[in-house]
């Protein structure tokens, strides 16, 4: 599912909402997410899951096309780890 979907999933449903509000309110929460992820924090949504941000160190690389080394610098990427709930939902037979 994709942005514009989830927004017109939620159109659907709450038919009292217009579809400008509802875009607001999703951008509104995905930025504030972004913002706790950009200071370091986490964000957990309960039986769902958590994202976190992980620290890469620096590495030495390889240039996949000539072989020759590369440096890689130090990152910091997104991490999330789902939640039992979800886990259950997805493995349930």
């Amino acid at each position: 599912m994709i942005k514009s979907e989830l927004i017109a999933k939620l159109a659907q449903e709450n038919p009292h909402l217009t579809q400008r509000d509802i875009e607001r309110v999703v951008g509104v929460i995905l930025e504030k997410m972004t913002e706790a992820l950009e200071g370091g924090g986490r964000v957990e949504l309960r039986g769902f899951g958590a994202f976190s941000v992980r620290s890469r160190p620096a590495r030495a690389g390889r240039n996949p096309r000539t072989g020759e080394p590369v440096s890689v610098k130090g990152k910091h990427v997104p991490f999330f780890k789902s939640g039992k709930e979800l886990r259950e939902r997805l493995n349930a037979d």
